[in-house]
C-alpha cells in the first residue's frame, strides 16, 4: 500500500491529490494541526483517524487494512475506521476521526467528529447484577465493554489483588528493567471506576459459587447475588519446589505485588539465577540484565522454548540472551539451596542473591470445580463462552473453548486473548450470542528483539522457514497436514497481520465445511 506525506495546513488539511485519483487501500499520514493522522481510501470512502494505536502507540500506517477497519502492526489492535472504536483489545480506547469533505476533486480534513453515542437496546432478560470474578485482563475488558455497551445494570468485580487491573505483560518487560515508570501500568485510572458505577473490590476471596442460588460466598461471609457471572480468575504461577529453599527465597512474578518484591531485592543483588527458560523467565532474565545483574538460566529443556517456536527460533532466542551476558545452564535442574549456594543437578554451584522461578502458570480451577461446573484441563465453555450452567460465564487463561481452526477444545495463556475473550463474554452476558473465533496471539520482547506469534500449535508435521532467522528477520510457520496452525515472527509485522488474517479466514471454512 503506498504511502506518502501529507503537509499541515492550520487547523485544517487540504490534500493536494485529485480525490478521483486516490487509489483503493491508499494511506497517507500527516498532521491536522498538532495531531498525528492516518488518511485512508476506501472506495469512495475517505477517513481520517489518529495515527497511533491507542495501546502502546504503535505506527498505524505501517499496520493492515482489513475491509473498513485498520489493525496495529505491534499488537494487533483493530479499529473501525468510520467511528475509530477499538472493536479488538488490546487497544481499549478509541481513535479520534476527522469530518472529511471533497470539492472540486480535492480532499479537505476539517475539524475533528465528535465521539459517536451507542445506544443501548435493553433485551427482555437482561442482568440486573453481572458479577465478575477476577482482578485481570478478562476481568477489565469485559467490564470495560459492559459499560461501553451502555450496560446500566450493576457491575460488582471481585479481585483478590491489591491494585486496580494493570497492564501485566510490562512487569516482565519495561516496568521490571526500570524503564517505565508504575504510572503507566494502571490499565485505567481509579476515576473510570468511580465514573462508570463499578464496584470494584479489591483483596476480596470468593470462597464458593452457588449455581442454583445464583451467589457468590466470600471468604469475610458475606455473599452477593448475580444474574450472570464471569469467572476470570487467571492463573497462578508454579511453585519451584528445592531442597532446602524457603518460600521466601524464590520469588515468582504474577502480580504487581510479585513485581515490586523483585524489584526491592534486586537493588542490592549482583548475581541472579532464574529458574525456567519460559516467556516469561527470559523476559525476567532480560529485565534484570538491564538493571546490570549477572544472570543465571537454568532450565531442564536443551533449547529454550522450541517447543513453541520451533529449533530455528530457539536458537536465535538463545543467542539472543548469551550475547546480552545471560549465562544458560540448559538441561540441568534446581536440586538443593544452601543459603546463596545452589547446586545444580549437574553438579555445578552458582552464588545467587536473587532467585526468580518462571515455571509456567496453572490456571485457578478450584472455585469452579467446587461449583459443578464441567472441567476439561480448564474450565469448559462452549463457543460463546459459557459453562455447562446458564448464565455463568468463562474468560482468560481459565476457559477452554472449541476452535475451529484447531478444530478440537484449546486452553490458551495469552493476555491478548484474555482481553478479548473478556469483551466476547460481555456481549454474550448481554444476550447477543457472539462466537468466540479470534485467532489467538501473543507478543514477547527480548531486549530490543520482538517476537509476535499468530495461531495456536501445540504440535506440527513440518516447519516452514522464510526470511533470515538467525539475521532477526523472517518468520516460521507451523503447518500439520499442509494447513498453517501458527506464525512465528521477528520483526514481519505486517506478516504477521497477514498471517493472522489468512487463519481467521481458514477457521471461517473450517467452520462451514
Amino acid at each position: 500500500m503506498a504511502e506518502e506525506q501529507a503537509q499541515p495546513a492550520g487547523p485544517d488539511l487540504t490534500l493536494g491529490v485529485p480525490a478521483d485519483e486516490m487509489p483503493d487501500g491508499v494511506k497517507l499520514v500527516g498532521h491536522v494541526g498538532q495531531d498525528p493522522v492516518l488518511l485512508v481510501c476506501r472506495g469512495d470512502n475517505i477517513f481520517v483517524i489518529g495515527a497511533q494505536c491507542t495501546h502502546y502507540n504503535g505506527p498505524l500506517a505501517e499496520g493492515l487494512i482489513v475491509d473498513d477497519t485498520v489493525r496495529c502492526p505491534w499488537h494487533h489492535a483493530c479499529f473501525d475506521l468510520r467511528t475509530g472504536e477499538a472493536i479488538r483489545a488490546p487497544a481499549l480506547s478509541p481513535l479520534r476521526t476527522w469530518r472529511v469533505e471533497q470539492r472540486d476533486g480535492k480532499i479537505f480534513v476539517r475539524e475533528k467528529n465528535a465521539p459517536p453515542e451507542k445506544k443501548h437496546h435493553r433485551t427482555r432478560d437482561e442482568p440486573k447484577r453481572i458479577v465478575i470474578v477476577g482482578g485481570g485482563a478478562a476481568g477489565l475488558a469485559a467490564t470495560e465493554m459492559l459499560r461501553r455497551q451502555k450496560y446500566e445494570g450493576d457491575i460488582v468485580m471481585l479481585s483478590s489483588d491489591d491494585t486496580a487491573p494493570v497492564d501485566r505483560p510490562n512487569l516482565s518487560k519495561d516496568y521490571l528493567a526500570g524503564s517505565a515508570p508504575e504510572e503507566w501500568l494502571p490499565l485505567r485510572d481509579a476515576s473510570f471506576y468511580s465514573d462508570n458505577a463499578i464496584d470494584l473490590r479489591l483483596n476480596t476471596t470468593v470462597a464458593a459459587i452457588d449455581i442454583k442460588a445464583r451467589e457468590a460466598a466470600l471468604a469475610n461471609g458475606d455473599t452477593i447475588p448475580f444474574d450472570r457471572l464471569l469467572l476470570a480468575t487467571g492463573a497462578e504461577p508454579v511453585q519451584a519446589s528445592i531442597p532446602g529453599a524457603k518460600a521466601s527465597d524464590v520469588l515468582v512474578l504474577r502480580s504487581l505485588k510479585d513485581c515490586r518484591a523483585i524489584i526491592e531485592r534486586a537493588k542490592t543483588a549482583r548475581r541472579a539465577v532464574v529458574l525456567g527458560a519460559s516467556f516469561i523467565g527470559l523476559e525476567v532474565a532480560a529485565a534484570l540484565r538491564a538493571r546490570d545483574i549477572e544472570v543465571h538460566v537454568v532450565a531442564p529443556e536443551e533449547h529454550p522454548m522450541a517447543k513453541i517456536l520451533g529449533p530455528d527460533l530457539s536458537r536465535v532466542v538463545r543467542a539472543i540472551h548469551e550475547q546480552h551476558g545471560v549465562v544458560p545452564h540448559l538441561g540441568e535442574t534446581a536440586r538443593g539451596l544452601e543459603g546463596k549456594r545452589m547446586t545444580l543437578s549437574g553438579g555445578s554451584v552458582l552464588e545467587a542473591d536473587l532467585i526468580v522461578a518462571g515455571l509456567g502458570v496453572r490456571p485457578r480451577l478450584s472455585l469452579a470445580e467446587a461449583a459443578g461446573l464441567k472441567i476439561d484441563r480448564g474450565i469448559a465453555v462452549d463457543a460463546f463462552l459459557e459453562t455447562n450452567a446458564p448464565g455463568i460465564f468463562a474468560a482468560g487463561d481459565v476457559a477452554r473453548w472449541p476452535d475451529r481452526l484447531a478444530g478440537e477444545a484449546i486452553r490458551v495463556e495469552h493476555w491478548v486473548v484474555a482481553e478479548r475473550q473478556g469483551q466476547t463474554a460481555a456481549l454474550n452476558m448481554l444476550g447477543r450470542r457472539e462466537r468466540f473465533d479470534a485467532v489467538p496471539f501473543f507478543w514477547s520482547q527480548h531486549y530490543d528483539v520482538p517476537i509476535n506469534y499468530v495461531g495456536h500449535a501445540e504440535s506440527w508435521d513440518e516447519l516452514v522457514v522464510e526470511g533470515d532467522i538467525a539475521g532477526k528477520d523472517g518468520l516460521v510457520r507451523m503447518q500439520r497436514a499442509g494447513r498453517t496452525l501458527a506464525v512465528a515472527s521477528i520483526f514481519r509485522d505486517l506478516e504477521s497481520l497477514k498471517a493472522e488474517v489468512n487463519l481467521e479466514r481458514d477457521a471461517i471454512r473450517e467452520g462451514s465445511a
